[in-house]
């Protein structure tokens, strides 16, 4: 079972109750007895598994000319005045 300790105590004892949580423990913080947190260790990033580039390969399709120009486009960002409309 956890150990509850109050808001108050929490806050005067944080260091020493996280050193407590990396060690293992569970603490349980309570508001006038109810409790309302846990503090839990966190996985660490080497416990996780390491994530894998291209995951999505096989689901998205990038057309052969994506890094080409579009005339279009390149206009509506050079031709015209800048700012919002209606600013001269």
């Amino acid at each position: 079972m956890a150990e509850q300790v109050n808001v108050y105590e929490a806050k005067t004892q944080l260091s020493k109750l996280l050193e407590r949580v990396e060690a293992g423990e569970e603490i349980v913080i309570a508001r006038n007895g109810r409790p309302v947190a846990r503090l839990v260790p966190s996985q660490r990033s080497g416990q996780q598994e390491p994530r894998r580039l291209g995951g999505y390969e096989h689901l998205i399709e990038m057309p052969d000319d994506i890094n080409e120009g579009d005339d279009e486009i390149e206009a509506l960002f050079y031709a015209g005045p800048i700012g919002p409309p209606g600013n001269a």
